[in-house]
């Protein structure tokens, strides 16, 4: 009897702390796939078209890796002609990622200084009071930071 006693405790030893690992590993694994959705807020402030080309390549290439990625295109600065309807090297870019899910924002502060009112800028593209506000939330919101 003693013999049974202590086989059962020896296995119970053994087999408690399996169980506890798997669970946890279980917890991880959960906690891996909730937080796999990746949010992303790209900082483009630069004129340059050719860089406004680059950044449609990338953007696609994230959305055929990352179908699900949140992404936020924040244009502020001298990127602001990127946004507006006839200055645009990228209008027929720029819907195709919007038909994705991709946000194009404007910077009020940018839109106000360059006098350009939001019936310039090309279809679905909301402001953003400040294009810095905006990353800076998104940032704290834990969203990736990219610098284009």
């Amino acid at each position: 009897m003693k013999l049974k006693l202590i086989m059962l405790v020896l296995v119970a030893t053994l087999v408690a702390p399996l169980s506890m690992a798997q669970g946890q590993t279980k917890a991880k694994a959960k906690k891996t796939e909730q937080t796999s959705q990746r949010k992303i807020v790209y900082d483009l402030s630069v004129a340059d078209t050719a860089m406004h080309a680059g950044l449609m390549r990338q953007l696609n290439n994230i959305k055929r890796g990352w179908p699900d990625a949140q992404i936020e295109v924040v244009v502020h600065g001298k990127a602001l002609n990127l946004l507006v309807t006839g200055k645009s090297t990228q209008a027929n870019a720029i819907k195709e990622l919007q038909a994705k899910g991709v946000i194009f924002a404007a910077c009020a502060n940018t839109m106000k200084r360059a006098k350009v009112d939001k019936g310039q800028l090309l279809p679905d593209v909301p402001t953003v009071p400040m294009g810095i506000g905006e990353i800076v939330t998104k940032q704290e919101e834990g969203w990736s930071y990219i610098k284009f």
